[in-house]
């Protein structure tokens, strides 16, 4: 498509990193859902209270003595059933009904209006609550871009095998989970995740680079070095350049305390300059104090870096996606590559970093570095998104 309708949504970064990839066939520009000017008082002030009750139960963990309960129930009413067995799972659930009276009520409805000027263009958003919302309102040509690995329920219709979206699935699994929620398979497309074009230019360099540093024991270069050969080119020697992996918490920062657990089971790696850690803070200025607060109690202090000019500040998220990314999302939040799972996919994120630093440091260990700022680790944090900025902090070299 030469042009579109691209709207987004301030929920979360993950939705508007995936709009972003399309901002050039982006009629108008990308539009922000919950606080564009078309957006009617009202609706706005839906919009107001649904992102505050959102993020206050995303953060109610903290409350003491009902707040561990009070995140329970909230969490099983997010909770995404295993994939397997593959069965029917269109029976809309209560947070689809929910939506659905919302709709009714007008939810979403200003910027789908809005776009009736040119009803000729399609609709492309990355929330799915525009998507129903246009889909419920008779427009046609609408495309709903999945931004997470695993949905809940919400993101389709209340009755699927009546609506006319067109889903685009980051993952084979994707398209699995809406078929079992009645979806029909004709209507969801497996594109991958959306990724701007200065990523995919250099992805394949970018990776043939990675692949020393991620495969420290050479074990993957074993088994698979004539396809590497054939797809990417010979791999390049290992420079002892630190594992770098980053840490972004999402837009509620409701799993800024894990930091403290991956801080804690990486120090030793970090310390002796095997590995290095981005601490993304979102648009939270109290997630970054406690980044910082929680460096300071782990004794850390030395190895955080110092605040460039900002001049010198990164502009995009990908930039801090180095080796690794474990993401921290909220239970509806959308991610890069990691959505809610059930079985508790973010202690298995954490479980995953802690493996990761053992084979580093067993692996590597004949490789440190001689460059003593290689031993940095660093955090980044977000200014309101409407700045869209990260700043980034590095050790003095």
């Amino acid at each position: 498509m030469d042009q579109a309708w691209v709207v987004a949504v301030d929920m979360g970064l993950g939705h508007q990193c995936s709009a972003y990839p399309f901002r050039n066939i982006a009629y108008e520009g990308i539009i922000t859902a919950n606080t564009g000017p078309m957006v009617d008082p009202a609706e706005r002030k839906r919009w107001m209270t649904m992102q505050t009750l959102y993020e206050g139960i995303s953060r109610v963990n903290k409350v003491p003595v009902i707040g561990p309960w009070l995140w329970r129930t909230y969490d099983r009413l997010q909770a995404i059933s295993p994939h397997y067995p593959f069965r029917d799972l269109s029976k809309p659930s209560l947070g689809s009904m929910r939506l659905d009276r919302l709709m009714f009520k007008g939810f979403g409805s200003s910027v789908v209006e809005h776009t009736r000027k040119r009803e000729d263009l399609p609709l492309l958003t990355t929330f799915f609550a525009i998507a129903l919302a246009a889909d419920r309102l008779g427009r046609k040509d609408v495309f709903c871009v999945v931004t997470d690995t695993d949905v809940n329920r919400i993101w389709a219709a209340k009755v699927p095998a009546k609506g006319r979206i067109h889903y685009l699935a980051p993952t084979p699994l994707t398209r699995q989970r809406l078929m079992q929620y009645g979806v029909p398979p004709e209507r969801i497309h497996f594109t991958g995740f959306p990724l701007p074009m200065e990523n995919v230019a250099t992805a394949a360099e970018d990776l043939r680079r990675r692949i020393p540093i991620l495969d420290a024991r050479g074990a993957f270069r074993h088994g698979y070095g004539r396809m590497i050969d054939a797809e990417l080119g010979p791999a390049p020697a290992a420079d002892g350049r630190p594992l770098s992996i980053t840490f972004a918490v999402g837009g509620a920062g409701a799993q800024a305390e894990l930091a403290r657990d991956i801080l804690r089971g990486l120090s030793g790696a970090l310390c002796e300059g095997l590995m290095r850690l981005n601490l993304v803070a979102g648009v939270r200025a109290e997630v970054e104090q406690y980044f910082r607060r929680t460096i300071g109690e782990l004794g850390l202090e030395a190895e955080l870096g110092l605040i460039p000019k900002s001049g010198q500040a990164a502009v995009r998220l990908e930039c801090f996606f180095l080796d690794g990314c474990v993401d921290s999302s909220s239970p509806s939040s959308s991610a890069f590559n990691s959505a809610k799972h059930s079985g508790g996919s973010q202690s298995q994120s954490v479980r995953r970093s802690f493996a990761i630093a053992s084979r580093v440091r067993s692996s590597r260990s004949s490789h440190r570095p001689d460059n003593t700022a290689a031993r940095s680790w660093s955090t980044a944090s977000a200014f309101p998104s409407s700045q869209n900025r990260l700043v980034p902090f590095s050790r003095r070299r």
